[in-house]
């Protein structure tokens, strides 16, 4: 699935509403849509809500919330639970192909019959046993109380496809147990409906994480057998923790809801959920949509990609100190910072989360002094030498040199006093930028709190 792919893809994101998605569904998210804005494609967000009990309308309006923080917004929604009439003429379908059969072992059967097989050294595959059943035995087994459950007769085949991450792939059928589609309380399982719903909604391409590559091969089959030809597949490396163990929605802190609210960039959150594990170098992206234009499919490496936490940290900060003015502004006045785009410059490169700026705000404009003073002698020779208004850019440069001419101090002995008193901090942005903002009333104010 290279450059070459179609012209107009049609993916989507099937997310199930029972919790929040964390970054590695961020990651399939944000591949399938940059892939349909790379080759002016259509983003299908399809919400797989056919677990009545655990979905809920609460999680799938969380999601698109957490989508629409990375700046994804669908072409179209469906929600699976409006469409079970499709599903139903489906499973028809399949039962009058003879694909579809009935079985009716318990959970606690089919795990003896599991045991055994292991126990002998075989493969642990479904054995059919339903379909030797006559019609007697079933409505045997159907007055006994049971009720059926549906499984998929697969073809004993070799199903090949081209993986558009891991090229040529391949699924020996045969060694699979023929899969259910449909419990015994009439419910489905994710693979038919995800089928259908694929050939109803026109999906041309399916990016998804590694983890279903197995499904492929029972996939292709039911889309052969449904009058489909299959889509192209590309099966994307999973993020892991450094240790090496998945993501999953228990691991609250890195849902994306938790991530906003931390204060991460989404630029931030994004770049490192699709740069991580391909060819390129995580780097930091003026916006979302901009990582469309720099990673393709065949980008992706086929080793595990591991997440650090402490990386999208360093990231974030990298992101808030390359961004624009206007990137920000609005931001910026909502959390009540003023001082335009020179307080902005002054202050960015010091800042690893937004948030950070209302504190630089604070040290501007607050009135009165910090009252630390580590040389008292150099902050009352610095105040004699104050200059006079206005002052730009080159004032703390000529202010210090006329200090350093009369103290005989440089370096920190010169500059760290003048820091503590003015600021009260022992680093922050350069003063060089901050004393205009900070202006000749408020210094001389510190300076005085910090003499007395």
């Amino acid at each position: 699935m290279s450059e070459q792919a179609s012209a107009a893809p049609v993916v989507r994101f099937a997310p199930s509403p029972t919790g929040r998605i964390h970054i590695g569904n961020a990651r399939t998210a944000l591949f399938n849509w940059l892939h349909a804005r790379r080759h002016g494609g259509q983003f299908i967000l399809r919400y797989d809500d056919t677990d009545r009990a655990r979905s809920t309308a609460e999680f799938a309006d969380a999601i698109a919330a957490d989508l629409a923080w990375l700046g994804i917004v669908p072409d179209r929604v469906v929600r699976q639970s409006d469409r079970f009439a499709l599903y139903d003429a489906a499973a028809g379908r399949l039962r009058a192909a003879g694909r579809l059969y009935a079985c009716y072992e318990t959970e606690e059967e089919l795990e003896y019959r599991r045991r055994r097989q292991l126990a002998q050294h075989r493969a642990p595959v479904y054995d059919r046993a339903a379909l030797r059943l006559s019609a007697d035995d079933r409505a045997r087994l159907e007055g006994e109380g049971r009720k059926p459950y549906w499984r998929f007769l697969l073809d004993a085949r070799t199903v090949t496809w081209r993986d558009g991450v891991r090229g040529p792939q391949h699924i020996d059928c045969a060694s699979l147990s023929d899969p259910v589609l449909i419990r015994a309380d009439g419910s489905y399982l994710y693979t038919l409906p995800s089928v259908i719903d694929d050939i109803d909604l026109g999906v041309t391409d399916i990016i998804r994480g590694e983890d279903h590559v197995t499904n492929t091969g029972v996939q292709i089959q039911l889309f052969e057998l449904l009058g489909s030809g299959a889509p192209r597949f590309a099966h994307h490396n999973l993020l892991t923790l450094p240790s090496g163990e998945g993501l999953s929605k228990r691991l609250g802190h890195l849902s994306l809801a938790a991530l906003r609210e931390q204060g991460f960039e989404p630029a931030a959150v994004a770049a490192l959920a699709v740069l991580i594990g391909t060819s390129h170098s995580v780097e930091p992206v003026s916006d979302v949509a901009s990582l469309a234009g720099k990673v393709d499919l065949a980008d992706i490496s086929h080793s595990a990609a591991k997440f650090d936490p402490a990386e999208l940290d360093a990231l974030n900060a990298r992101t808030l100190h390359a961004m624009p003015h206007e990137g920000v502004a609005a931001r910026l006045a909502a959390l009540g910072v003023g001082g335009g785009e020179a307080f902005w410059l002054a202050v960015r490169g010091n800042l690893t989360r937004l948030a950070e700026a209302r504190e630089w705000w604070g040290v501007v404009t607050a009135d009165g002094g910090y009252g630390r003073a580590e040389d008292a002698e150099l902050l009352g020779i610095a105040r004699e030498h104050l200059p006079a208004e206005p002052w730009d850019g080159e004032t703390w440069p000529r202010w210090t040199r006329a200090v350093a001419a009369a103290t005989g101090r440089k370096g920190r002995a010169l500059y760290h006093p003048l820091r503590l008193a003015l600021t009260g901090r022992e680093q922050g942005p350069e003063l060089k930028a901050l004393l205009p903002l900070i202006g000749r009333v408020r210094v001389l104010a510190r300076l005085d709190a910090a003499l007395a």
